[in-house]
C-alpha cells in the first residue's frame, strides 16, 4: 500500500528501482574497469536525494584512471612530438621577415665556424682581461686620491694607533711627546688637541688602543707599561721586577726596558708586554702589582733571546713573538706556556731584529717585517717556509710594521729613506699573486709606521721627520680626515686698529689730558687687575687665627660694630658741632622728622631763653 508523505512543499513520490543496470551512461573519458551493483545503488540513492531537495548537481564523482595505460599512450606519443618539434624549428629558421636575403647553407656552417672562432678568442680574451681588471680594482681599492698632513713635532714618529671607531688617533715619537688627534674637532691647521709626556723621559715605542677604545697602552723606552684613559689620565702603571733576581718567573714585572706591546683582541682588561729580559708577561689592567703568566723566550741551545716584537692572532688562541736571534716563536693560550706551538729559527738573519708580526684578518697568514730589508709572508698551516719573500726594503728603525688591507687581498709596509733618494714610500704588494700593485711617495724622510684603518679605509703614516699624514679616498673613505678637510679655520679677534690721528701732549692739564688708546686686549688685562670691574672675592686669610673676625676684635659684635655700624663715623680729630651744622640748612629746607610733627600744634618755636643755673642750690 502506497501512501503519500508530505512535508510542506515537499513531496516524497516512491520510485521503484530499475533491474536493468546494465545499460551505463559514459561521461568524458568513459569508465575504466566494470561497474560494480553497489555503485549503481549508490547513483539511485543520490538520485533520490537530488530529486527531494531540488538540486540539480549534488557534488561529482571521482574518476578511476588506469596509469598503466596512460603511461603507453605517452610513450607512443613522445616519438610522434619530437619528430613535430623538429619539423616547426626548420620551418622557423626558413621563414624569414622582412627584406634580408636568404642565407644559404655553406654560409651557414662557415658563419658558424667564425662564430666558434670567435667565441674561443673571447674566453681568452676575458680569462686575460679578468687578471688585467683584478690588478686594476686592487689599485683602485687603495685609498690615495687625497692626503692630509699633520705635524708631531722635529723626531721620527715611532708610535701610532686609530681607536676602534675611528674618531681619534695618536701618535708618539723620540721625542717623549705622545699626542692626541680628534678628526672630529681638528680644522684645516690639523693641531692635536693634546700633548703630553707619561714617561718622563723614555721614547714612546709602542702603543695601541683598546678593542672598546676608552684605554690606551704605552710601551716607552723603561721597564713599566702605563695605561692612559681616552683624554690622557693615568690609570694604571704596570710595576716594576726586581733587578737582583736571576729567575725571571720570581719577579712580579720585567726588568729592563720594553720592546713591544699588544691588547687582547676581545678582552678589554688584558694585554701582553716583551721586554729585553727575554721574557713576555701576560697583565690584568685591574691588578698592576703583579703579571698574570710568563713567558720565557729561548734561542737554539736553551739560552735567552729578546722577543723584539709580539702579538695575539684574531682569535687570540696564539701569542706569537719575532726574537732577534731570526726566530719566529708562537704559543698556544690555552695550553701551558713551556713548550711553543710553532717555532721556526731561521725565519729571518739572526741578530737583525723582527720589527712587526702582523696576522691577518683571517688569522690564517702572518707577514713579519726585519731590520734585514726583507717582508716575509707566512701561512700557518705550513710554517716551514714562507710563502714569498718580499726583499730591498730598507728599514733604519726597529719599529717599522707591515699590515694587511681590511679585505687581506693587499699588504703594506713602510721603507726608509736611502742615501740619495728625495722620497720615503709605501710600498702595497698583491698578497695573492706578490706582485708590487703600488708605490706611493710619502715625504723626503722615513716612513716607519703605517696604519690601514678598517672603519675609514684610510691610511695613516708616521714619519721621520715628525709628520703624520693621512691618506684617503673622496669617494671610498668615510668620515676621519675628510672632516677636517671641509672646516674652516676660525680666526682669533684682530687687536683693534686706531684710524684717528691722536696728538700726543704729555704736559697738558689733567682736564685737557687724553687717555692713550689701548687694545682690546691691554683693555681687557687692566679690567683683571682692578678688583671691582673683575668682581675679585675676598681673599683669604693665610695667618692668625679666628679668621676675619678675630681681626675686628675677636667677637661677632665687635665685627659688626666696626664693619656695619661705625661705617659712617666721625673721625675723633674732628669738632662734632660742625659735623652737626653742616646739615642745618638742608634740614631746614626739606624737614623730615621734628618740622613737620609739630607745624599745627606749634608753628612758632618756643626755646627757653634763661641759662640754667649750673649748680643746682641745696635743699633741706
Amino acid at each position: 500500500m502506497n501512501k503519500k508523505i508530505t512535508f510542506g512543499q515537499i513531496k516524497l513520490n516512491a520510485i521503484k528501482p530499475c533491474d536493468n543496470t546494465d545499460s551505463s551512461s559514459t561521461q568524458g573519458f568513459g569508465t575504466f574497469g566494470k561497474t560494480s551493483k553497489t555503485e549503481d545503488i549508490d547513483d539511485i540513492e543520490t538520485q533520490h536525494v537530488k530529486n527531494i531537495m531540488g538540486i540539480s548537481a549534488f557534488g561529482r564523482k571521482a574518476k578511476n584512471f588506469d596509469i598503466a595505460e596512460q603511461i603507453n599512450k605517452a610513450k607512443e606519443n613522445a616519438p610522434r612530438r619530437s619528430l613535430l618539434e623538429e619539423d616547426d624549428d626548420e620551418s622557423d629558421d626558413e621563414e624569414v621577415i622582412g627584406p634580408l636575403p636568404v642565407a644559404n647553407d655553406q654560409s651557414k656552417t662557415e658563419q658558424k665556424v667564425k662564430n666558434t672562432d670567435a667565441d674561443s678568442m673571447n674566453e681568452l680574451s676575458d680569462s686575460s682581461s679578468d687578471e688585467e681588471d683584478v690588478e686594476t680594482n686592487l689599485f683602485k681599492k687603495i685609498p690615495a686620491t687625497h692626503d692630509v698632513q699633520m705635524l708631531h713635532g722635529s723626531r721620527a714618529v715611532l708610535a701610532l694607533a686609530g681607536d676602534p671607531s675611528g674618531a681619534r688617533i695618536a701618535s708618539g715619537s723620540i721625542d717623549y711627546d705622545l699626542c692626541f688627534w680628534d678628526f672630529a674637532g681638528m680644522d684645516t691647521h690639523m693641531k692635536s688637541f693634546r700633548t703630553l709626556q707619561p714617561c718622563e723621559n723614555h721614547p714612546i715605542r709602542n702603543i695601541q688602543y683598546s678593542m672598546t677604545g676608552d684605554t690606551l697602552l704605552v710601551v716607552s723606552g723603561n721597564s713599566q707599561a702605563k695605561i692612559l684613559d681616552r683624554d690622557g689620565f693615568e690609570k694604571m702603571e704596570c710595576v716594576k721586577g726586581d733587578q737582583y733576581i736571576t729567575d725571571m718567573s720570581k719577579t712580579k714585572g720585567h726588568i729592563a726596558q720594553l720592546t713591544a706591546g699588544c691588547w687582547h683582541p676581545f678582552r678589554k682588561d688584558e694585554f701582553i708586554t716583551s721586554a729585553m729580559d727575554s721574557t713576555i708577561r701576560i697583565w690584568d689592567s685591574f691588578n698592576s702589582k703583579q703579571h698574570r703568566s710568563l713567558i720565557k723566550t729561548r734561542a737554539q741551545g736553551g739560552l735567552k733571546t729578546v722577543p723584539t716584537a709580539c702579538s695575539y692572532n684574531r682569535d687570540a688562541t696564539l701569542i706569537a713573538a719575532g726574537c732577534n736571534d731570526g726566530s719566529i716563536q708562537t704559543w698556544d693560550t690555552r695550553k701551558m706556556f713551556v713548550n711553543t706551538t710553532h717555532c721556526l729559527r731561521n725565519a729571518h738573519t739572526k741578530g737583525s731584529e723582527i720589527s712587526c708580526l702582523s696576522f691577518s684578518y683571517l688569522g690564517t697568514q702572518i707577514a713579519t717585517r726585519s731590520c734585514d730589508e726583507t717582508l716575509k709572508l707566512w701561512d700557518l698551516r705550513s710554517f716551514k717556509q714562507p710563502l714569498h719573500e718580499f726583499t730591498d726594503l730598507y728599514s733604519r728603525y726597529d719599529t717599522t710594521d707591515c699590515t694587511f688591507s681590511p679585505d687581506d687581498s693587499m699588504i703594506l709596509t713602510g721603507e726608509s729613506l736611502r742615501k740619495g733618494e728625495k722620497n720615503g714610500h709605501i710600498v702595497i704588494y698583491n698578497a695573492k699573486t706578490f706582485e708590487l700593485v703600488n708605490k706611493i711617495p710619502v715625504t723626503d724622510s722615513h716612513v716607519i709606521k703605517t696604519l690601514w684603518h678598517p672603519k675609514l679605509n684610510q691610511i695613516i703614516v708616521g714619519c721621520g721627520n715628525g709628520v703624520i699624514k693621512c691618506f684617503y679616498d673622496d669617494k671610498k673613505s668615510m668620515r676621519g680626515a675628510k672632516l677636517c678637510v671641509t672646516k674652516t679655520y676660525m680666526k682669533k679677534k684682530q687687536a683693534e686698529v686706531v684710524g684717528v690721528t691722536q696728538v700726543i701732549t704729555p704736559h697738558a692739564l689733567p682736564m685737557f689730558r687724553q687717555e692713550k688708546s689701548r687694545s682690546l686686549r691691554k683693555k681687557q688685562e687692566k679690567d683683571r687687575l682692578d678688583p671691582v670691574k673683575s668682581k675679585r672675592p675676598d681673599l683669604p686669610i693665610t695667618s692668625g687665627q679666628g679668621g676675619r673676625v678675630a681681626s675686628s676684635g675677636g667677637t661677632l659684635s665687635s665685627y659688626v660694630i666696626r664693619n656695619l655700624g661705625l661705617s659712617k663715623r666721625v673721625e675723633d680729630d674732628q669738632d662734632p658741632r660742625e659735623a652737626i651744622l653742616k646739615y642745618a640748612k638742608d634740614a631746614a629746607e626739606n624737614p623730615y622728622w621734628i618740622s613737620p610733627a609739630y607745624a599745627k600744634t606749634q608753628p612758632k618755636a618756643i626755646f627757653n631763653a634763661d641759662e640754667p643755673d649750673a649748680k643746682k642750690p641745696k635743699t633741706n
